[in-house]
């Protein structure tokens, strides 16, 4: 495994007591005893800068990719049902692109056990995209294939990419068979999928002649032998397999893989190296070290759970400081994709905060949709945005923190400036003499919280503020 290049510094409870003061006449005093303390670095492990956008338009497209962009979760957990789903997010995509938004997750788009009214979760055939009448309905509750492709290729028109949710642990809506592996009945028959293809039968879930399990099933579906060459070539093998077909005939850009902890990373590995595009695993574990082992050997990005529980700890448990633990995001911020929310957990109160987090940090920074249309400031979240894909760049250093203040630096890269993110969960101002990379700089706070414009002195140092339960986000006046 490799090793995190953090290094976590205790400060000295005299550097917190000066920190603190706000009297103009110890400024000298303070400021050159908080010269002296060390700054938690936070580098890539092969040293390359995160995200490299510079453009200053606050309608620019910003592409999605393993290292830049904003991903936008575009369903939550039961949406309407009445094939209308489709339609709503179509209606959305220029304005989400406007903002600069660049990529966007959509749920499981096939046929599944429960017809009309299912998530998607429970496939029965991967190539009806709501055009074969089976399991009770033509369309899905999302709506017909027509209008999926309707919404890919609008999307594709505002330059963003378009995500597919992957289900492929396993199957349900399957008749019942004789199964001689279990000596009972198993409803594992999907000889008769409308379409026709990817037919499978009990020896394409185990137990099977491959093998009593893999790493884990799942709420009792059969489960899916990814061992079995059959599988394998239709998942990703054959010039019409699940995934070729998604990506050349449906035009998907990308994949979300549901429930790998399910199978084998060499699944993803495989399916990523014959198929193509960007992946991302839903790895759940906050373990940063299985988080990288899982990222490294399935060739995938994996979501950040390591950040998000530490989020979770700090922000609603009053711990800043604990913003400074390993993360998958400081392994390795080209395969972390950090998120606040989604349709499976909800546990983040203070969700402005953790989201000033990730879209001032490193990673990949997930949108989910009733955060950004319903539940928060949809102004403040396209501020965050337009923070991310004009200032966010670079390297990061963990300025100062403590319970209640959390301070990191965003060191720039080839020609953009960076940006200094001031977090702050009390109930009061704070303010804070810290270091940044601009010399005799006027800066000001982007998010307009603010409304001072200090200049930062010969040596770099400047007094910056925040507001109570918020942040500001501090970068050179242009």
């Amino acid at each position: 495994m490799k090793q995190s290049t953090t290094k976590l510094v205790c400060f000295s409870l005299l550097l917190l007591s000066i920190a603190c003061d706000k009297d103009e006449t110890s400024k000298d005093q303070s400021l050159e005893l908080a010269k002296q303390t060390k700054i938690i670095n936070v580098t890539n492990h092969d040293g390359k800068p995160f995200s490299t956008g510079v453009s200053t338009n606050v309608n620019s497209k910003y592409v999605a990719n393993p290292g830049g962009g904003v991903m936008m979760q575009a369903f939550y957990w039961d949406v309407p049902a009445g094939g209308t789903w489709w339609n709503t997010v179509k209606s959305k995509v220029t304005a989400w692109g406007n903002a600069g938004i660049g990529s966007i997750w959509l749920p499981p788009a096939s046929k599944a056990q429960n017809g009309a009214y299912s998530m998607g979760y429970d496939p029965t055939d991967y190539y009806d995209f709501g055009d074969y009448n089976q399991n009770g309905t033509v369309e899905t509750r999302f709506g017909s294939k027509t209008e999926l492709v309707s919404l890919i290729t609008q999307a594709h028109t505002e330059n963003m990419q378009v995500y597919a949710d992957i289900v492929i642990n396993h199957n349900s809506g399957g008749q019942s068979e004789a199964n001689p592996y279990t000596g009972t009945n198993t409803w594992t028959n999907f000889s008769g999928v409308a379409s026709g293809k990817f037919t499978r039968n009990y020896n394409d879930f185990y137990k099977n002649s491959y093998g009593n399990n893999d790493e884990g099933s799942f709420g009792g579906f059969p489960d899916l032998c990814h061992a079995n060459p059959h599988v394998q070539d239709w998942l990703w093998g054959r010039a019409d397999a699940v995934g070729k077909y998604y990506k050349n005939t449906m035009k998907f850009d990308g994949w979300r893989f549901d429930y790998v902890k399910g199978f084998g990373p060499w699944v993803v590995n495989n399916w990523n190296a014959n198929v193509g595009g960007f992946s991302v695993g839903e790895y759940w574990d906050s373990n940063v070290n299985t988080l990288e082992w899982w990222a490294n050997n399935a060739n995938s990005s994996v979501f950040d759970f390591a950040c998000y529980y530490k989020m979770n700890d700090a922000f609603d448990g009053n711990n800043l400081a604990l913003l400074n633990d390993d993360m998958m995001w400081k392994r390795n911020p080209y395969k972390a994709v950090t998120f606040v929310t989604n349709h499976d957990t909800d546990e983040i109160w203070k969700k402005n905060l953790a989201y000033a987090y990730i879209l001032t940090h490193e990673g990949y920074p997930t949108i989910f949709y009733r955060d950004y249309e319903e539940w928060l400031n949809k102004e403040r979240l396209n501020n965050l945005i337009w923070i991310h894909n004009n200032k966010a760049t670079g390297t990061t250093s963990i300025l100062y923190s403590d319970n209640d203040e959390y301070i990191a630096r965003r060191n720039g890269y080839n020609g953009n400036v960076g940006l200094v993110v001031y977090l702050n969960n009390s109930s009061s101002w704070q303010e804070r003499w810290i270091q940044t990379n601009w010399a005799n700089a006027q800066i000001k706070d982007f998010t307009g919280h603010s409304s001072w414009y200090p200049t930062t002195q010969g040596d770099k140092w400047v007094k910056i503020q925040c507001p109570p339960n918020s942040y500001s986000v501090w970068s050179i006046n242009m």
